[in-house]
């Protein structure tokens, strides 16, 4: 267990509740890392989402980092902060962790898909004056890949995700805010986008409505979409279609030299 902060963090309620990473190293060389934000409408963390990820990328040869993020009580932008925090961290243990620094992402699912989404566009280059060396560290992420994601909480949104990040009765401010397909710049890391078409708790439209986006503003980037399928699939190593994402997924990878 990696603790995000060495003392209290940001808005820390209670201690149990530290925010944290779990590393799974793929070996002792230098190699690029993914942090894996499980999703579960900010509500919680699915497991399926999280250590059986980090074992996939780790047979690519890809460092994976579990990140258990804080979630509800919690609200924004409290998600962002431990997002933000642990890939700085990340960069700054780069050669004690055997990471290449330079090919950092972020994989994320459902709600975590929302968290990698706001990361890739809300991201900082670090703050050079930062008393502390992690604070320095960039933010941005060199690749993002969105399984079923909430992107937006506009028209397609999905209400528990939105309720329990910013609360009942936010402002339609707030929601334009972490509406992300809004926000997305030539500046915007590539991605890796899939989904299927069947799902109900978080429509493809919050596929399509970030990958419109990107293409708009230049972004390389790979969307698929599959017939069918239930929300949640994680690996989806047991449905007949949707298992292949892995494969198309590691080929995107290989080809953004991860």
């Amino acid at each position: 267990m990696i603790r995000l902060w060495e003392k209290e963090a940001p808005f820390q309620i209670e201690e149990e509740e530290a925010p944290y990473m779990t590393a799974y190293p793929a070996g002792t060389e230098t190699a690029p890392a993914m942090l894996i934000f499980p999703g579960g409408s900010y509500r919680r963390r699915a497991a399926h989402e999280g250590e059986p990820v980090a074992k996939w990328l780790n047979s690519l040869g890809i460092h994976a980092f579990v990140v258990h993020y804080r979630v509800a009580p919690y609200k924004h932008p409290v998600p962002l902060l431990d997002a933000s925090r642990a890939i700085r961290m990340i960069r700054q243990q780069a050669e004690k962790w055997n990471v290449d620094e330079k090919k950092v992402g972020v994989l994320g699912f459902s709600a975590g898909g929302h968290l990698a989404s706001t990361l890739a566009t809300k991201y900082d280059h670090g703050i050079s004056s930062a008393a502390d060396q992690i604070e320095q560290q960039s933010s941005r992420p060199d690749v993002i890949v969105l399984g079923y994601p909430v992107v937006t909480f506009g028209e397609h949104r999905h209400e528990g995700s939105m309720e329990n990040l910013l609360g009942l009765g936010s402002s339609g401010e707030q929601r334009l805010f972490l509406s992300n397909e809004r926000h997305v710049t030539k500046d915007t890391p590539p991605a890796f986008l899939w989904h299927t078409a069947e799902d109900e708790p978080v429509p493809v439209e919050n596929s399509l409505l970030f990958a419109g986006a990107l293409s708009r503003a230049g972004v390389p980037f790979d969307l698929h979409v599959f017939q069918s399928g239930r929300h949640g699939l994680g690996l989806a190593s047991d449905h007949s279609e949707a298992f292949l994402w892995t494969a198309v997924c590691e080929k995107w990878l290989r080809k953004q030299g991860f």
